[in-house]
C-alpha cells in the first residue's frame, strides 16, 4: 500500500450526516417531496449494497478465482447493510408521526380518496391486496428484509476476515453454504423489498417481471461501483500491481452482460403490459409517457442500453481504466435516472398527473440530499471496513490463482 493512501472514513461520515440533516430539513419544508426523495436516495444505495452482495455470493457459489481481490471490496461495500436499515427508520416515523399517513405509501391511509374510486379503504383493488398490504406486516417484512441482508453480510465478511488469520478453508465452505442458502433468501428478500418500497407506491399496479428488474439493477449499479473502485485503488496505489487489465476487462464483461439482462427484462414488462393491455397494468406506463417522463423513457433506452452495449462490445475499452471510469460512472448515473423514473410518477399533483421532475426548482435539493445522505454513509462503511482489513484476501485458498489471472 502506498505510504500517502490513508483513506479517510470520518469525511464521509460527515458527508452522509450533512445529506441527512439537510432531508430532515426537508421533512419540514416540503415534506412530501423531501420524503420521496429520501425514499430514493435509501433504495438507490441500498440496491448498491444488495447488488454487492449478489457478486460475493456468486463469486462463492461458482468457486470462482479470478474474483477473489474484487470479492474484498465488495465484503467492504456489504458492511453498510445494518446501517441502511437504521436509514428506513425516517419513513416510519414520517408515516405516523407526519400529518398525512399516506405520505408514501397511499394505501396506508385508508381514508385518502382515490380520483373517481371513492376511498381506498373501500377500493376493491385494495381489499383484494390487503392480506399483503397490512402495515404491521410490511414494517416486519423490512425489518426482516435488512436482518436477513445484515446477517449474509456479517457471515461472508466474518469468514473471509478470520480466514486472513489462521487460513483455514473451513471458511470457504462456511461461505460456500452461506451462498447456497443467501441466494435463494436474498432473491426472495429483495423482491418482496421492491414490491413493498417500489410498487406499493401504486398500489394497483403489478408486474411480474419487477422482481427479476430489481436484481438486475442492483447488479448494475453494483458493477458500476466496482469499476469506479478498482480504478481508483488502482490508480491511489493499494492494488497497483495486484488487480490487472484481465480482471478489470472480466468486471467490465459482467457489466455487459447485465446490460444485456436488463434490457431483456426490461423490455419483457413493456411487451407483456402493452400486449395484454389491461388498463389496471398499462396506466404506469402512461403515467410515464406525461411530460418530461417521455424524454426520460428514451433516455434510459438510449443511454441505459444501446449506448453501454455498443460501448462494452468494443476490447479496448473493456481493458483501459479511463474507459472503464468513464463508463462506471455513466452507468451509475443512468442507473439513478432509472430509480427516479421507477417511483417518481407514482406521486400524484392535485389532478391526479404523475409529479414532474422540477416542478419547483428547490426540488433539486431535496433529491441531492436522499443521495448524499445515503450515500455517504455507504462510503462511510466501505472505508471504516477498509481500514481494518487486509487489501486483498491474502490466504484464500484461490489467491494465486487470482493474483496469476493475467498468465492464463
Amino acid at each position: 500500500m502506498s505510504a500517502d493512501f490513508t483513506p479517510n472514513p470520518k469525511k464521509w461520515l460527515l458527508i452522509g450526516a450533512a445529506g441527512l440533516i439537510v432531508s430532515l430539513i426537508g421533512f419540514f419544508v416540503d415534506t412530501q417531496i423531501a420524503a420521496w426523495s429520501y425514499l430514493i436516495g435509501l433504495i438507490f444505495v441500498t440496491s448498491i449494497a444488495i447488488g454487492m452482495l449478489f457478486l460475493v455470493m456468486m463469486h462463492h457459489i461458482f468457486d470462482a478465482e479470478w474474483s477473489v481481490i474484487v470479492r474484498r471490496q465488495a465484503e467492504h461495500f456489504i458492511s453498510a447493510l445494518p446501517y441502511l436499515g437504521v436509514l428506513f427508520v425516517p419513513l416510519w416515523v414520517l408515516t405516523y408521526m407526519g400529518g398525512d399517513q399516506g405520505i408514501l405509501w397511499l394505501w396506508m391511509d385508508h381514508t385518502a380518496s382515490l380520483h373517481g374510486h371513492g376511498t381506498v379503504g373501500t377500493d376493491i383493488l385494495y381489499l383484494k391486496k390487503a392480506w399483503w398490504l397490512s402495515e404491521t406486516f410490511f414494517w416486519f417484512r423490512a425489518i426482516f428484509c435488512f436482518a436477513v441482508w445484515s446477517y449474509f453480510a456479517w457471515a461472508f465478511r466474518r469468514n473471509s476476515i478470520t480466514q486472513d488469520e489462521d487460513g483455514s478453508p473451513k471458511h470457504t465452505y462456511s461461505s460456500r453454504k452461506h451462498a447456497a442458502a443467501g441466494l435463494i433468501l436474498v432473491a426472495l428478500t429483495w423482491t418482496a423489498a421492491s414490491f413493498d418500497w417500489i410498487m406499493s407506491l401504486e398500489y394497483h399496479w403489478f408486474s411480474t417481471m419487477f422482481g427479476v428488474w430489481i436484481f438486475s439493477s442492483a447488479i448494475r449499479a453494483a458493477l458500476s461501483v466496482m469499476l469506479l473502485t478498482c480504478a481508483y485503488l488502482v490508480a491511489k496505489g493499494p492494488l497497483k500491481g495486484i488487480f490487472n487489465t484481465k480482471h478489470l476487462h472480466d468486471v467490465a464483461t459482467l457489466a455487459f452482460a447485465f446490460t444485456v439482462f436488463w434490457a431483456y427484462i426490461t423490455f419483457s414488462q413493456y411487451f407483456l403490459i402493452w400486449n395484454a393491455n389491461i388498463p389496471e397494468e398499462t396506466f404506469w406506463f402512461n403515467d410515464r409517457e406525461q411530460g418530461l417522463w417521455w424524454p426520460i423513457s428514451m433516455v434510459l433506452i438510449f443511454g441505459y442500453f444501446l449506448f453501454p452495449f455498443l460501448y462494452l462490445l468494443q476490447f479496448p475499452l473493456k481493458v483501459n481504466y479511463k474507459s472503464t471510469t468513464f463508463i462506471g460512472s455513466w452507468l451509475l448515473i443512468m442507473n439513478l435516472v432509472d430509480v427516479f423514473y421507477n417511483i417518481l410518477p407514482s406521486l400524484k399533483d392535485s389532478h391526479g398527473e404523475p409529479f414532474q421532475l422540477f416542478s419547483e426548482p428547490t426540488n433539486v435539493i431535496w433529491y441531492i440530499s436522499g443521495i448524499v445522505g445515503a450515500g455517504g454513509i455507504l462510503l462511510w462503511a466501505y472505508w471504516s471496513s477498509f481500514a481494518k482489513t487486509k487489501i486483498i484476501p491474502i490466504r484464500d485458498p484461490r489467491i494465486q490463482d487470482c493474483l496469476n489471472h493475467n498468465h492464463h
